[in-house]
């Protein structure tokens, strides 16, 4: 028999059964791409991440794409552009954001942030460490906004150090050469020093904190159009590389990747490495048969250190729903919670002052000093290097770093020229376009 009143609640139940579906439907759904491998504990921890985030709300639906290296990313999220397919956030490489800009494929930031009624230029001067505000912005435009950051930092085996009567780390490349030496040993396989020199970025990231450190620039942070690598002060470090490998024989010959540094690290085979604050994670976790400590870069003369690791940024071509979903998880992804967690488990320093303002980082700190000392280096720290064409003309002077390092009768005077000459070629169309071009 036919109820009115059963008919009419089936009827509601539905219309709300349906309004319940539209809602989850009306998720705005954002392409969030992360510089890891497929597999690993970043990626892991990444994914949790995005799964809180999408647990927390019902507006935004954000799916992880898991990219591989820096320059796998970037390449990736330029060739999603052109398929019509932009990701909405990439957390890419930090020094990739002017060459992105100059090409114009990112947004600038304030067309993210208009939907949070603030400026993203205030965001990032108010709210990150000064040290990073080069990097994240072009021509005084806010193009990213810094997710997570390192410098280069020597790990050493301490315990290494005792044995060889070695009191404190060194602060000086004299120091730091004749500490190798002590903990050098042939007859056992024992190197006292190692340095990355992969064209991957690594091996250029270390030597232009070595530039710095010998009182260069080793590029023009004003104008990307301009690199230093034929200069007295890149010579110089160049030929100190190249000593500690054939004069000195500290360091084994040949291009080393980061992979080999730190496995020799572990088994006990290696005094001292450089590597990124980035990779103090890995290292703590992996040193477990001996004492691990950290010290700053040593100096020669001055002290320096650039910036690495990775900023947010957003490729034009998204919707505007697409912007104001993308506003929303990048807010969450640099909120003094979140991004101090990250900073926690990783090693990368937070970019986001508050960060340390918590009591989770304020314990950590206390719990594992090795981790100040990444920001201890922060008043010692400069741009990462960014110009016209970043990896061609990053490549130039790694190639040539790699021919230092496995041949000794190619002189670093042969090698700087020939980078210089590849940069210069490659910048050129930048540089005739800009600098060079007739004002009428």
């Amino acid at each position: 028999m036919f109820n009115p009143l059963m008919h009419k609640w089936r009827a509601l139940a539905v219309c709300c059964s349906l309004a319940a579906s539209g809602a989850a439907l009306a998720k705005e759904k954002i392409d969030f791409m992360f510089p890891a491998p497929v597999d690993g504990k970043l990626t892991m921890e990444m994914t949790r991440v995005i799964k809180a985030f999408n647990d927390s709300q019902q507006d935004v639906e954000v799916r992880g794409i898991f990219t591989g290296s820096y320059d796998t990313t970037k390449i990736k999220a330029e060739s999603a552009q052109k398929a019509g397919q932009p990701p909405a956030l990439v957390i890419m490489s930090a020094n990739f954001t002017t060459d992105l800009a100059l090409k114009d494929e990112i947004l600038p930031m304030d067309e993210l942030f208009k939907y949070g009624n603030r400026k993203a230029g205030d965001f990032l001067m108010n709210d990150f460490w000064p040290a990073m505000h080069k990097n994240a912005q072009v021509m005084g435009v806010t193009y990213a906004i810094p997710f997570h950051n390192s410098t280069p930092i020597l790990y050493y085996n301490k315990t290494m150090f005792d044995q060889a009567g070695i009191k404190q780390p060194p602060q000086t490349w004299a120091e730091m050469l004749a500490d190798a030496k002590k903990l050098t040993d042939a007859s056992k396989g024992q190197w006292g020093i190692m340095l990355p020199s992969t064209n991957d970025d690594y091996g250029g990231w270390i030597f232009s904190s070595l530039v710095r450190a010998n009182g260069g620039n080793y590029f023009n942070e004003n104008y990307p159009g301009e690199v230093y690598y034929d200069s007295p002060t890149t010579i110089g470090a160049l030929r100190f590389w190249q000593n500690m490998v054939y004069r000195d024989k500290v360091m084994p010959s040949g291009v080393l990747n980061s992979k080999q540094i730190s496995a020799a690290f572990f088994s006990g085979k290696l005094g001292m490495a450089m590597l990124s604050t980035g990779a103090l994670g890995f290292m703590r976790e992996n040193s477990k048969d001996f004492d691990m400590e950290v010290a700053m870069m040593p100096a020669k003369e001055q002290r320096a250190v650039p910036i690495g690791g990775a900023s947010l940024v957003s490729f034009k071509g998204i919707s505007d729903a697409q912007k104001k979903a993308a506003y929303q998880f990048l807010t969450y992804l640099v909120s003094p919670q979140v991004n101090g967690a990250w900073s926690r488990f990783t090693g990368y320093f937070s970019p986001l002052k508050a960060s340390y303002d918590t009591p989770e980082m304020k314990e950590y700190l206390q719990k594992d000093p090795r981790a100040q000392i990444a920001l201890d280096q922060l008043k010692y720290a400069h741009p990462w290097y960014s110009t016209y064409e970043t990896v061609a003309v990053r490549q130039a002077m790694e190639n040539q770093l790699a021919a230092v390092v496995n041949d000794q009768k190619v002189t670093p005077e042969a090698a700087a020229k020939s980078a210089q000459q590849t940069a210069d070629s490659l910048m050129k169309p930048y540089v005739e376009k800009t600098a060079l071009a007739d004002v009428k």
